[in-house]
């Protein structure tokens, strides 16, 4: 939305707001009629006293300017819908992105997110270490695949209960690659398998299942089988810390090759340890990382790195972090899978206070998975309200209707047109067989094949949960008053502000020949008060100042003045020519308006006077001099007109014995 248009729709808004946002009373008497149509009380009233404060007595004054704005507005919605406006294809659009991000609080549960906001708060204050033994699902498993994952991650955590080795069991049973050593190829050289172990992680950096189960889980203790959407997970916590934040650090790196022999290394330690026993010895950390950092790119910033958070390091790298307090305190030489490093902490930035996280923590809450539970809850809410009557044998029919050409994105609509059955109702609302063939046609893509009754269960699934989302918001108006309210407010206020555009602001600036009629009727309106046709003269060289003198007495130009005081190396005299007003200049200001020299003024070592040439009279400005304002007029006879007009067209009848009431 273009400014013009925000500023407009924050009047409209405020001048609208409550218009039908309370049932219509039985007792509620019409206040006037606007083209036949009544208006009452109870939506007049909404307006006034939610633009004036509450508990103060009506003045008499004020009613009367409201219920003029108030004719207006409704004259001019009026005229709007009778043109069509409300018809239009972009009308509508524009129309239905604001309701959409009006319904937007109606679908989600504040006390669901707000939970989970304050939950990821208190994890966000905590790091955790942790390794995990991994049981693979393939995507969209079947109820057996999902069972046998199941049961071997019992059998594995049976094992752990018993005593064996956490990482001897992940090299064993593990489905997660990195567990397991990689031998040396073309590709890639020897890669050390982690045994399972993950590293550090904090709040959103796993998805939630996963995050929920370490969360829980005891420093030391092994989690019961965790499901998430890629399988099952044993998890062992083997570090629970304070938050390390976002910290920035410097390092010094000296990496060790690929097939470095033993002798290799130990000269890399030898070389890193000298280096580090002339830090402690006083030379300059950032004179270290250029002569011996093997991180060309951070060593040209003196070794800092980009700020990082706890899962973007390898775990070691992590682990010595946690040991700096201050900002300037080094580590001890840190061996990791790359090679040696020094690290040196230049800033920690902790966790801010929950006022100040809530808003950025709401966010990810919204757009991490974890926010489906909010989603669930409106879903059974709306289930429990309107009732659903589901037809299980209607469902089943599709299990023959539907083959393997929906995982290539081909199947047909059609395969389904002899389904005629009512699939499930919402209250009364019923929805077809035929509905979920199109369903299943809009949104089939190219996938893994699965069975085809579990692909219909899920789509369907889906399919009902959407459906009742859609029966809920085809209800907002009617069961949420002020949700109808501001539904009136967008809408209307879209309308008078296209219709105001062509009647009064587009018109008043491609209207040129109207607006010059205009000024030409009006343009003593626009006059200059007194003015001097004046120059300010700055000259840095104060034995020029005679000659530059005499030559303004002898009528030479400013544009040939300079000319003629000036070169190209040296700039001797400036000039600021204008015919000046009131206010615009200090200087100005500060002297006699009388036509003439004034007096030298000494500013920053140069000299400055100013020359009247004469003291103008009031005069008309000319339509290029004020154009912004005569178009602003302009736009206020337009708008007055219009009202006039639209006053004329539609007859406004105030009942004055219930505005007496009211006063």
């Amino acid at each position: 939305m273009n400014s013009l248009k925000f500023t407009f729709f924050s009047f409209v808004l405020v001048f609208i707001s409550f218009i039908s946002a309370t049932a219509q009373d039985k007792n509620d008497e019409v206040l006037m009629t606007i083209a036949g149509k009544p208006v009452y009380v109870s939506e007049f009233m909404n307006i006034y006293q939610k633009n004036n404060v509450k508990g103060e007595s009506i003045d008499k004054k004020s009613l009367n300017e409201y219920l003029d704005l108030f004719i207006n507005f409704k004259l001019k919605v009026k005229q709007a819908e009778e043109l069509g406006l409300d018809t239009v294809s972009t009308f509508i659009t524009e129309l239905n992105g604001y309701r959409e991000q009006l319904a937007k609080p109606y679908f989600t549960d504040e006390a669901t997110i707000d939970r989970l906001v304050r939950e990821a708060y208190e994890r966000e204050a905590w790091d955790l270490r942790a390794s995990h033994i991994f049981f693979r699902l393939k995507t969209d498993p079947t109820p057996d695949d999902t069972l046998s994952a199941y049961n071997k991650a019992v059998s594995v955590r049976d094992k752990l209960m018993k005593g064996e080795s956490f990482e001897e069991l992940a090299i064993a049973y593990s489905e997660d690659p990195s567990a397991k050593d990689r031998e040396a190829t073309q590709q890639h050289p020897f890669l050390k398998g982690n045994r399972g172990d993950l590293g550090f992680f904090t709040v959103f950096d796993m998805v939630y299942p996963f995050e929920n189960g370490a969360y829980k889980t005891e420093v030391g203790k092994v989690s019961v089988p965790v499901h998430t959407e890629y399988g099952y997970h044993l998890i062992k916590v083997t570090a629970r810390r304070a938050a390390l934040g976002k910290v920035t650090v410097a390092h010094i790196f000296m990496a060790i090759p690929k097939n470095a022999s033993a002798d290799d290394s130990a000269r890399i330690q030898k070389r890193i340890d000298s280096v580090y026993t002339r830090l402690t010895g006083g030379t300059a950390f950032e004179d270290l990382v250029k002569a011996y950092s093997d991180d060309k790119g951070s060593a040209a910033k003196g070794g800092v790195l980009p700020a990082f958070g706890v899962n973007r390091m390898v775990p070691e790298f992590i682990e010595a972090i946690y040991t700096l307090k201050n900002p300037g305190d080094i580590t001890k030489p840190i061996l990791t899978p790359y090679g040696w490093h020094i690290v040196k902490l230049i800033e920690k930035k902790s966790i801010k206070p929950f006022d100040e996280e809530k808003a950025e923590l709401k966010q990810k809450v919204m757009k991490d998975n974890r926010g489906d539970q909010s989603r669930q809850v409106i879903l059974a809410r709306i289930r429990s309200e309107y009732g659903v009557t589901e037809n299980k044998e209607a469902r089943e029919e599709f299990y023959k209707v539907v083959t393997d050409s929906i995982f290539f994105a081909k199947w047909k609509e059609a395969q389904a047109s002899d389904l005629t059955k009512t699939l499930f109702t919402i209250s009364n609302a019923a929805t077809q067989q035929k509905d979920f063939a199109a369903y299943l046609a809009a949104t089939q893509r190219k996938q893994d094949k699965m069975s085809i009754p579990a692909y219909v269960e899920k789509k369907y699934s889906e399919f009902l949960d959407e459906s009742l989302i859609k029966f809920e918001n085809t209800k907002l108006e009617q069961k949420y008053p002020e949700f109808k309210a501001l539904m009136t407010e967008y809408r209307d206020g879209i309308l008078l502000f296209d219709l105001t555009d062509q009647k009064v602001w587009s018109k008043a600036v491609k209207d040129t020949l109207g607006l010059k009629e205009f000024y030409n009727k009006n343009r003593n309106n626009y006059k200059w008060d007194n003015r001097l046709d004046a120059s300010i003269y700055t000259v840095k060289d104060l034995q020029s100042v005679p000659k530059i003198k005499n030559l303004i007495k002898s009528g030479l130009s400013d544009n040939d003045l300079q000319k003629e005081i000036n070169n190209d190396s040296l700039k001797i005299v400036t000039i600021e020519s204008s015919k000046f007003s009131k206010k615009d200049n200090k200087l100005i200001d500060s002297i006699a308006w009388v036509p003439g020299f004034s007096q030298d003024i000494i500013i920053n070592g140069s000299t400055v006077f100013i020359y009247v040439r004469k003291v103008l009279k009031p005069e008309p400005k000319e339509l290029n001099e004020a154009r912004g304002l005569i178009t602003a007029d302009y736009q206020n006879y337009l708008e007055k007109e219009w009202i006039t007009a639209l006053r004329s067209k539609y007859p406004v009848l105030v009942k004055r014995d219930v505005l007496a009431k009211i006063k």
